[in-house]
């Protein structure tokens, strides 16, 4: 249950509500140059990523939120899928040793190692605490992370115990929420500084070098 979300407003179906509207008669700079520009320029927003095919729209009274079918869903399509998907194929959300061979054995060409963020199961295991054994049960295979990764010190964090590749979302998202494009430009700017700043504190100058990175003895 998202009780959080529905705490917010955020909820399927979305309800007018008077919490709702005291959201959008306090902040018109959002209504009117997001929702409105949006709606202006390509019609009421939809779900786009709910289904295979385009969600229902945002305002919609029938709207139900899908599960897709997901607890039926198992290794077997995953084997299916990667001998009918010629291109890279990468499974989100491994969390555990066992799963991330699985996922190598059926062919995947990388895993992502995630919680979502922590908003599926919030007592699951924190992802940054299996990424070590992850990335050397998986030496040959492409591991990528995400969840909570909020500051450049994350990233290299990150990056060494052994990930490849690190996802941002949150901030992007908010950042997009706030101020759209260039919202999302402006926090890109933050955190790609925030990074060279972190690297030259360590004493390396690519992202990857912080794989290797050992603190340096003191003399004596």
């Amino acid at each position: 249950n998202r009780e959080n979300n529905a705490r917010n407003g955020f909820d399927a179906p979305l309800k007018m509500t008077p919490q709702l509207a005291w959201q959008g008669l306090t902040h018109p700079r959002w209504v009117l140059g997001t929702l409105a520009r949006e709606i202006a320029a390509r019609g009421m927003p939809h779900f786009e990523n709910m289904e295979s095919v385009q969600g229902p729209p945002l305002f919609s009274r029938d709207l139900v939120r899908s599960k897709i079918a997901r607890d039926e869903l198992g290794w077997d399509h995953i084997r299916f899928i990667r001998d009918i998907w010629p291109g890279k194929l990468v499974v989100k959300g491994i969390l555990d040793v066992a799963d991330a061979r699985l996922a190598a054995d059926a062919g995947c060409d990388g895993v992502i190692v995630s919680n979502h963020g922590g908003r599926q199961l919030d007592g699951v295991v924190s992802p940054l605490a299996v990424l070590p054994e992850i990335r050397a049960a998986l030496p040959e295979t492409v591991v990528m992370f995400d969840s909570g990764v909020r500051r450049g010190t994350d990233v290299l964090k990150a990056i060494m115990l052994g990930a490849d590749f690190v996802f941002v979302g949150r901030p992007f998202l908010y950042a997009a929420a706030v101020h759209g494009a260039p919202g999302v430009v402006h926090a890109a700017n933050l955190l790609r500084d925030e990074i060279d700043r972190d690297m030259a504190l360590l004493g390396i100058t690519t992202p990857l070098a912080a794989r290797d990175h050992s603190p340096v003895p003191l003399p004596g």
